[in-house]
């Protein structure tokens, strides 16, 4: 642990926005698997769920969680299944 009080306010802010990035990742993913299982289903809200999916995927593309090809890669296999 820091001694310095500026080094013991970064690893406090660097813990916070990592817990967010986890979090918000784990949400997107939790999204992805809910319009995939959906779709393998034909439920009647699956296109509302991608479209939720499709939109945690570009929040996390913007935010740099995920890589641009990475997310697009996302987006085109949530609407090819």
């Amino acid at each position: 642990m820091p001694n310095i009080k500026s080094a013991i306010k970064r690893v406090n802010s660097s813990k916070k926005a990592g817990d967010a990035n986890i979090a918000q990742k784990n949400a997107m993913r939790t999204a992805i698997k809910r319009a995939e299982t959906a779709k393998a289903e034909n439920a009647e809200n699956a296109d509302a769920l991608i479209a939720h999916a499709v939109k945690h995927v570009d929040k996390s593309s913007q935010k740099n969680l995920i890589h641009a090809n990475k997310a697009s890669r996302m987006k085109s296999k949530l609407m090819t299944k």
